[in-house]
């Protein structure tokens, strides 16, 4: 049987029951003796080994067979779960869905899960419980973690793209060497002030209570030179060897390949060792919740090439200027039977666009589904309890954006959990709950798409970044008394900025920014900061919604015309000269009992061919962002049309509030104004 033509289908159900997985072992966690979801878990497991047997992919089947056998167990009470069992079982996750992205990149998906399985099997037998009270690995033996997760390599990988040098030093310190934290404290010290440190191996926690033999590396960004570095550590006594290492894109992704083989190798003492913590962790995903008693249900899906679909866009684009069109002869010449025509062809074509719409539209909740699962793993790691709390999971984007938009998420997100929300005694001596909120939220307004990552944790320390921001030399003290918090706030996208106390292998907030404020810009977004100290941080991502149909008023200025998004726009109306105040120089209006700025587009676009100080009467469009108002002064109101929102191409880009253009029934091309770039 040929089996190519079932490989998509095969990955689209294998993704669809590894999240299915996920998400019931989380609500598992918090309701460990609900034997209903470990039925859903356990008929997912089947279903896949099914799956991946039929496939001819041994290893997965193999793999998830031995789960299976677990969680057989569990279901008919023969066995209790526990922080063990389920990080075993989290841990098996993580290989299935390795070896399912290897299967999608074209390789077999097969992987050395012999200590993983190896693990498992002891729980069936009960042999885990003998091993595991056995005391537990050396103190002084290296981590059994991956020297790199997919994190930090993009962070390494996006930062050789932006020009940045990437290093692996190896360190080792003399035998006869007594206080070995010390001196690996100042060589820590070293290189935090030349630049950043990405990852050590073994981690920073355990190099500072000597749990480590006489040597680690590290992963560090820095623009000293190679001979400098070894130099500049290596004077530091009883520092026996420094080897810096180079690494380009080819070379950073075997150091990640060899990471994974060792993360494998070394699987089931690291679930041991996990199991140990005590950190109880509760991390719930509002909006998107599996359905009761039920496994994933497989979809059928067709792929597409995006290009395809940008073709088709394009066609459909040109189909609506040319209805647009068609609109106005008609309602010109005046026939029945033409205007009948023209009007079924308007409905016919409406629901045409929907669909060409909804084929590039993608809820984000495909990238935040497996946000919930990395919150609990990181938060555990972190001796953390954090909620994680979704809204607008349902709010769809452009495909080509939700495909960029993963990684900048999982960088701010790490910083929320990792800098933003304090330790349980922290939050218990500030007077908050022992368990911390991060809200990950979605939401249209025009036609952008907010993303927003709020937490109630210590919030920046605006003294803290100020001060770094000085010694670094990124501001001069006349402009630090000048700066506002926001413009404060903002320091922390200057490249390699940094306040950490303590370096942490989690995140760091300097880097992590850096490519999280280039990636987003690059999409043509931009990110915002906003922290009350001792309350909490929010970042508000804005995206654009790139290619798409919109609703919008047209207005005209003069010989020239505009369009406004609709779903920014509360109401319009005329007003009298007489009515409009100034204030401080500004204009404003009386507005429903208070007053709103009142904002010349003829000014701030330069339209020559028309002024408002002529009119004894101006119409206005009293525009929204969030809870501000400004209304816009204008020649006359066109009227409301569905346009194509479109690129201004690679040449006219960082225009003031122009989010695109389009082209009318008539040909010419209208300014699309992007009404938040207008309040402040």
């Amino acid at each position: 049987m040929e089996m190519n033509q079932y490989l998509s289908m095969f990955i689209d159900e294998s993704r669809e029951h590894l999240q299915a997985m996920n998400e019931n072992m989380l609500k598992l966690e918090a309701n460990p003796e609900d034997i209903g979801i470990v039925q859903s878990i356990f008929r997912s497991a089947h279903t896949l080994k099914g799956m991946s047997a039929t496939m001819g992919f041994e290893d997965l089947a193999s793999l998830t067979h031995e789960m299976e056998n677990v969680l057989d167990l569990v279901r008919n009470h023969k066995l209790a779960m526990n922080p063990f069992i389920f990080d075993a079982i989290f841990k098996s996750l993580d290989s299935l869905e390795a070896m399912v992205e290897d299967i999608i990149n074209g390789g077999t998906g097969q992987a050395d899960v012999s200590a993983i399985v190896a693990t498992l099997k002891s729980i069936v037998s009960g042999d885990y419980e003998k091993s595991g009270s056995s005391g537990g690995s050396p103190a002084a033996s290296a981590p059994a973690e991956a020297e790199l997760d997919e994190f930090q390599y993009s962070i390494l990988l996006q930062s050789l793209e932006s020009g940045h040098q990437v290093y692996y030093i190896q360190v080792s310190i003399e035998e006869t060497c007594v206080l070995k934290a010390a001196r690996s404290y100042m060589v820590f010290n070293l290189l935090e002030q030349n630049g950043e440190i990405v990852k050590s191996t073994p981690s920073v926690e355990d190099i500072e209570k000597e749990k480590f033999d006489n040597s680690f590396t590290v992963y560090y960004l820095s623009q000293l030179s190679k001979e400098e570095l070894e130099k500049q550590v290596g004077n530091i006594s009883e520092i026996q060897s420094v080897v810096a290492e180079k690494l380009d894109e080819n070379s950073l992704k075997l150091k990640m390949q060899q990471s994974q083989a060792q993360a494998s190798a070394a699987a089931a003492s690291q679930i041991a060792e996990a199991s140990q913590q005590t950190a109880a962790t509760a991390v719930s995903a509002a909006p998107k919740a599996a359905p009761s008693g039920g496994g994933a249900v497989a979809s059928r899906t067709i792929r597409v090439d995006i290009e395809r679909l940008d073709v088709l866009m394009n066609l459909f684009s040109e189909l609506l200027i040319d209805r647009v069109r068609l609109e106005q002869l008609a309602s010109e010449i005046h026939r029945s039977d033409l205007t009948e025509t023209v009007e079924h062809m308007a409905r016919v074509s409406s629901d045409l666009q929907n669909i060409v719409l909804k084929l590039r539209m993608v809820p984000v909740d495909n990238v935040f589904n497996r946000f919930p699962r990395m919150v609990r793993d990181l938060a555990k790691s972190l001796d953390k309890k954090v909620d994680l709390i979704i809204t607008g999971a349902e709010t769809e984007l452009d495909r080509t954006v939700i495909d960029e938009i993963g990684d900048p998420l999982v960088h701010l997100l790490r910083n929320a959990v990792d800098h933003g929300v304090e330790t349980v005694p922290e939050r218990i001596a500030a007077g908050k709950p022992e368990t911390g909120t991060v809200n990950l939220r979605a939401f249209h307004s025009g036609n952008h798409v907010f993303i927003e990552i709020e937490e109630d944790g210590k919030g920046i320390n605006r003294d803290k970044v100020l001060a770094t921001a000085l010694k670094r030399g990124i501001v001069t003290p006349e402009q630090a008394k000048t700066l506002t918090d926001e413009e404060v706030y903002r320091l922390l996208f200057a490249a390699g900025f940094s306040t950490a106390d303590k370096i942490s292998d989690v995140s760091g907030r300097g880097v992590g920014l850096d490519v999280v404020k280039t990636k987003i810009e690059s999409l043509g977004g931009h990110v915002q900061i906003d922290s009350k100290p001792g309350a909490g941080t929010k970042f508000s991502v804005q995206l654009p919604l790139t290619l798409s149909i919109i609703s919008a008023m047209l207005i005209r200025l003069g010989d020239e015309k505009y369009a406004i998004p609709l779903s920014s726009i509360v109401e319009t109306a005329v007003i009298q000269k007489e009515d409009i105040r100034s204030v401080h120089g500004n204009k404003m209006m009386d507005f429903r009992g208070g007053f709103i700025p009142l904002l010349s587009i003829s000014k701030l676009f330069e339209v020559t061919s028309y002024s408002e100080d002529d009119e004894t009467e101006t119409e206005i469009v009293v525009i929204r962002k969030g809870d501000k108002l400004a209304a816009l002064m204008v020649d006359e109101f066109i009227g409301q049309q569905e346009i194509v929102l479109k690129s201004l191409g690679k040449y006219l880009t960082n225009l003031f509030a122009v989010s695109g253009a389009t082209i009318l029934g008539d040909g010419q091309v209208a300014l699309i104004i992007d009404p938040n770039a207008l309040i402040k």
